[in-house]
Order: structure tokens, then C-alpha cells, then sequence
């Protein structure tokens, strides 16, 4: 970049006022846009490709070599770079240790379609979830298992949230994911030939002894309530993991993990 960057410093700014609503819904519903912190995250979502649409740089950090380079690149891509001064950059996250790269991405929406593979996997479906770090922990689980996609079933909880961002450690670029009601869900993964295991307290057949199959899609229940009745009756295989001890039940990202790691281990880790 030849020419000095741009640099704000007063919280009125508009772009300031607009980057601090991105920690509610309403802004991000509104604008598109979700709010990604970090230089490894923001790096993470413009080498996937993800428009960036603004990146702010601690004043006090600007002149860092790697951070120069990400300045260079983003605006590059089209972003708008800016200078802020730390009490700013904690404005925008609504916390007070704030890393010194903010940086703002285009929300991406995609259809069922965009998850169908015509390769064996494995598939996660999470039916109204509602805990933004249990869902980013997720996405973080199904990346490094290299699941085939993430489906959000019926009122899930928003996988932009800065929370659900943070958890998922910059698989929120890497993962796809889609939203879909559980009955256009369950047409598209019966077309795709999808067998449907489900974790529950109903289940037959313990997790590491379930037929998961070639293709597969685990699908998991509310964090409180778990599956609906009626969920579980059209699935091909109700799974129970084995617990002990004072506690019923497990966090619900720990049995994601459980289950999907159990699906791939069955694959051999392949």
C-alpha cells in the first residue's frame, strides 16, 4: 500500500457504530456481515475466499511486517483498511483485551445442495441448537474429522455470532454449513442416500457398535430437550454413549465429537 492508511479515532465514526452492531443479530441480519478477530482468523477467511469487507488494525501494531502484509492483501481484495487506536478496537468486541485485527466478512448462505457429495462421508445435523460455542466447537470438531457439511435444522442459533466465530478457531471458513427445515432435510439426505444415526437416551445400541454406514449423516438434538419423538422415528439407528458416575448426560459438542470420531474410526481414519 503506497499510501498512508486511513485511521480513525473517535467512536462516533459511522463505520465504527456499524462494526459495534455486529455483536447483535439485528446488525449482522441487516448488514450481511459478521466480525472475525484475530490476524490468523482473518488470514484463515481471505485465503478460503470470503469477501472482506473492512479490516481494522491496532494503531500501535500497524507497523509489523506480517500485519502490513495482511493490510496489503485485504485491501487487495477489496476491503477497506483502517487504523484504530485500542480502546476503539475494544469497542467493537465489546471486551477489553481486544486482539489488534478485527476484520468484517460477507455472510454466506448456501443450499442443501451445495453439501451433496457423490463421495462416501460423513454429515452432521444438529436439530435447534442453541449454545454459540457449542455450535462453533462443533464446526471446529467436523473440520478436523473432515466431515462433508454441517446442516442447522429448524431454529438453530445464528453461526455468525461472534461466539460461534471465536469457538470454531477459523472453521467457520472451512466447514459448509447450511440451514434447512428437518423435512427438507431428511428428502435431500434420503435422495443422497444418507444413512441417519442419532445419539439419545433412547438408543439400542451403543455409539461404537452402530452401523454408521459409507454415508452417513449423525444428526444431534437440542442441548435441553434433545430429538423430538418424531425426529427419532425416522432414523435408521439410536445410538447411547456409554456413562458413569454422578452426571446424565454429556456436553452436547463432546458428543458430537464422539460420535463423529467413532463414524470415522469405523472408516479407519480415512
Amino acid at each position: 500500500m503506497n499510501q498512508p492508511i486511513e485511521t480513525i479515532t473517535s467512536p462516533s465514526n459511522p463505520l465504527i457504530k456499524s462494526l459495534k452492531s455486529l455483536e447483535r443479530k439485528k446488525g449482522r441480519s441487516e448488514t450481511g456481515l459478521f466480525l472475525a478477530e484475530g490476524a490468523r482468523l482473518v488470514e484463515q477467511g481471505l485465503e478460503q475466499g470470503w469477501q472482506a469487507e473492512t479490516l481494522v488494525i491496532a494503531s500501535t501494531m500497524a507497523d509489523r511486517p506480517h500485519l502490513a502484509a495482511l493490510a496489503r492483501r485485504a485491501a487487495a481484495a477489496g476491503a477497506r483498511v483502517v487504523l484504530a487506536p485500542e480502546r476503539l478496537m475494544s469497542k467493537i468486541t465489546h471486551k477489553d483485551n481486544a486482539q489488534s485485527v478485527i476484520a468484517s466478512f460477507r455472510q454466506q448462505h448456501r443450499p442443501l445442495d451445495a453439501l451433496t457429495s457423490a463421495d462416501n462421508g460423513i454429515w452432521i445435523a444438529l436439530y435447534e441448537v442453541r449454545d454459540p460455542g457449542n455450535l462453533g466447537t462443533i464446526l471446529r470438531t467436523a473440520d478436523c474429522a473432515g466431515a462433508s457439511g454441517v446442516i442447522l435444522l429448524e431454529t438453530c442459533c445464528d453461526p455468525y455470532s461472534f461466539e460461534t466465530v471465536r469457538a470454531s478457531m477459523g472453521s467457520i471458513f472451512d466447514m459448509k454449513f447450511a440451514n434447512a427445515s428437518f423435512e427438507a432435510f431428511n428428502a435431500w439426505r434420503k435422495a443422497q442416500g444418507l444413512s441417519l444415526t442419532a445419539a439419545s437416551v433412547n438408543g439400542t445400541v451403543r455409539h461404537d457398535k452402530a452401523p454408521y454406514g459409507a454415508r452417513s449423516v449423525i444428526i444431534m438434538g437440542n442441548e435441553q430437550a434433545g430429538l423430538p419423538d418424531a425426529i427419532e422415528g425416522q432414523c435408521d439407528t439410536l445410538c447411547l454413549i456409554p456413562m458413569r458416575g454422578g452426571a446424565d448426560s454429556l456436553n452436547l459438542a463432546q458428543a458430537t465429537a464422539i460420535m463423529t470420531y467413532e463414524a470415522w474410526r469405523q472408516r479407519d481414519f480415512t
